[in-house]
């Protein structure tokens, strides 16, 4: 008894100490006339106590102290979130681009766990997931109220083991269960293939730490197929989820001249003068100037909106499909001790032309819905971004976002029978229209 005692009395010594370090640190960040962490932290020692004392079942502190960090974080954004030490290192290998699972970028909306999109050549894609889809539970757990964190935890696992998913999705009167098997999910961030004589495809699912070396080889590959030059390409980014800013520069940049202010790419802009950066076009190797299509669409997140915008601003390249996803903010990853990490949003992104991306998204110059067998797909299906999430922070000024929502997310055109992938058969046709102009011309 004495020694339970002992550990009440060093954990309620512990969040003392703690109060009064972050109090007296906070309070002078605090601007004048405002008050300060400490005056609130009355408030967080109190229910501890209380809960320690009173509630019905002994108390898990280190659950608790993690379970109120997380709401936190929760109410400020969607992406900001912290990370014990297994899922901090879960995300680090997920980055490599190799790990068990099965491949599905997700988030919360409206209090749900949500996809965004499903990895190219993964269980979950080849299993039929589309974004938008609920995941009602995992297994025999139902997710309503379940951080990312966890649930990521739940999908993941060794190659060849199984897991339940029930999935919710707009228009069916009854939930699907899908039984998935998990495998090592190896994300080859770059493929490519000859369109037709002279016309390249490239297709990034995301970017990881290698995409910049993959797309340089990718597009030395399609000018040896076609007699050392092409006269136009696809770069089909729809569905990728974003990754990591510097190869996105990097793939930019092949189309962009750099070396000046002019190689802009894309700006950082947070409230800390530190976490305001200008990111431009690496010198080095520079792509002819051939006509140049870029698909998106509503799973076209953060990474792939900033190539998406700075190639629009800069007119090199024609914009095609439907808008895209809107995740204009950067999460900066801070490790903590213990091994834990701390993903946090410190800013948004801009393109060269000042552009918010946050919650507004790339709208592109054409808009072509996605056809499946000359039949358009539910808005359901498409009209799922950033702007719809929990709690999304705004794009700076407070930009009215609403009043033209539906002129951004139009519907899919309709009554056209085609089969296959309608809206890359568009890209092409672009491409090759600008080839009878220039013969014209």
């Amino acid at each position: 008894m004495a020694t339970k005692v002992k550990r009440s009395i060093l954990f309620f010594v512990v969040i003392v100490l703690t109060a009064i370090i972050i109090g007296t640190v906070m309070q002078f960040a605090s601007p004048p006339g405002e008050k300060g962490i400490r005056d609130y932290i009355g408030l967080f020692k109190e229910v501890v106590v209380l809960l320690n004392v009173n509630y019905v079942e002994k108390i898990d502190n280190k659950k608790l102290m993690e379970s109120a960090v997380n709401g936190m974080l929760t109410s400020l954004d969607p992406h900001s979130v912290y990370m014990p030490p297994d899922t901090f290192e879960e995300m680090q290998t997920q980055i490599s681009g190799s790990f068990g699972g099965l491949g599905i970028e997700i988030t919360i909306k409206e209090n749900k766990l949500t996809v965004i999109s499903p990895l190219e050549d993964t269980p979950a894609f080849r299993a039929g997931i589309r974004p938008g889809d609920q995941i009602w539970m995992i297994d025999k757990a139902f997710t309503r109220g379940m951080n990312i964190n966890d649930a990521v935890k739940r999908m993941r696992g060794p190659k060849g083991t199984m897991v339940t998913l029930t999935i919710g999705r707009e228009g069916m009167a009854k939930p699907l269960v899908l039984t998935l098997t998990r495998d090592i999910i190896r994300i080859r961030s770059v493929k490519y293939r000859i369109l037709a004589k002279g016309y390249g495809y490239v297709r990034i699912t995301q970017f990881q730490e290698d995409t910049g070396d993959e797309f340089a080889r990718a597009l030395r590959a399609l000018r040896a197929a076609n007699k050392g030059t092409l006269r136009g390409m696809v770069l089909d980014l729809r569905n990728n989820p974003g990754g990591l800013v510097d190869p996105a520069i990097e793939v930019a940049g092949r189309f962009i001249s750099g070396g000046s202010k002019d190689g802009l790419i894309v700006s950082l802009r947070g409230r800390e003068p530190s976490s305001r950066k200008e990111l431009s076009s690496p010198s080095g190797e520079k792509e002819p100037h051939y006509p140049l299509v870029v698909l998106i669409n509503s799973g076209s997140a953060s990474a792939s909106e900033i190539v998406a915008g700075a190639l629009q601003d800069y007119k090199r390249a024609v914009i095609m499909g439907t808008q895209s996803f809107g995740k204009g903010s950067v999460q900066s990853v801070i490790p903590m001790g213990g091994g834990a990490g701390l993903k946090l949003t410190t800013a948004r992104y801009f393109t060269p032309k000042g552009r918010s991306i946050q919650a507004l998204g790339i709208t592109p110059d054409i808009i072509v819905g996605d056809l499946d067998a000359g039949k358009p797909k539910k808005e359901s299906e498409q009209d799922f971004h950033e702007e719809d999430l929990d709690g999304h922070i705004l794009p700076a000024g407070n930009m009215e976002m609403k009043k033209d929502r539906n002129n951004r997310h139009p519907k899919a055109p309709g009554g056209i029978d085609f089969s296959g992938d309608y809206q890359l058969s568009r890209a092409l046709d672009l491409l090759k229209g600008f080839d009878l102009l220039g013969d014209l011309r």
